[in-house]
């Protein structure tokens, strides 16, 4: 058996509202899927047919997340990080090791490594950032239907122009990240 190594991406660390989302991912050598890569490179449809590929056939996957207000009581990149080792606790199998996209690790019971880029370069993080991608899009598109009027299926809360100006003309809702900026200067301006 090759040696078992999960690799761990997140999704969802710029926007003003939901929860980050991450995943960590055991690939299995005797079950290869073909055309991972970055979430960011693949169209909604690709990365639809191989979310279910990917569950389908891995040794062991799982989608971890940071509400909305552990995000705001954390920061941003330790609420990222406590999904993160939430994602790989949450595993079936114990991996050897965890390769964590990006510059830094969360605390882990497993040895894990950074890689700079890992969702291009690692399958098994670019699964993970598959995973976590079309998990947290869909939220989104659910979110979208209990707070009309933010575009949210659109833009994923992220700042976009759209998502301001529907943010200073609704105010914020209960998903939205009070400790972000724009967030937080409406709510001082008493919304």
């Amino acid at each position: 058996m090759e040696e078992l190594v999960a690799g761990v991406d997140e999704v969802g660390r710029g926007p003003l509202c939901g929860a980050v989302v991450t995943a960590a991912v055991i690939l299995d050598p005797a079950r290869p899927i073909l055309g991972l890569n970055d979430s960011k490179k693949l169209s909604e449809a690709r990365r639809d047919a191989l979310f279910d590929e990917i569950r389908e056939k891995a040794l062991a996957w799982c989608i971890a997340r940071a509400e909305v207000e552990e995000i705001d009581q954390l920061n941003i990149l330790h609420a990222t990080m406590l999904a993160m080792q939430r994602a790989v606790e949450g595993l079936s199998v114990t991996p050897k090791l965890a390769l964590i996209d990006g510059n830094r690790c969360p605390k882990l019971k497993v040895p894990s490594a950074p890689v700079v880029k890992g969702d291009s370069q690692v399958p098994a993080i670019a699964a993970a950032s598959i995973l976590a991608k079309v998990a947290r899009d869909r939220e989104m598109a659910e979110l979208d239907a209990l707070y009309p009027g933010y575009g949210i299926a659109g833009h994923k809360g992220y700042p976009t122009a759209v998502h301001l100006e529907a943010l200073r003309r609704l105010g914020p809702t209960p998903i939205h990240r009070r400790s972000f900026g724009p967030v937080r200067a409406l709510l001082e301006d008493g919304r």
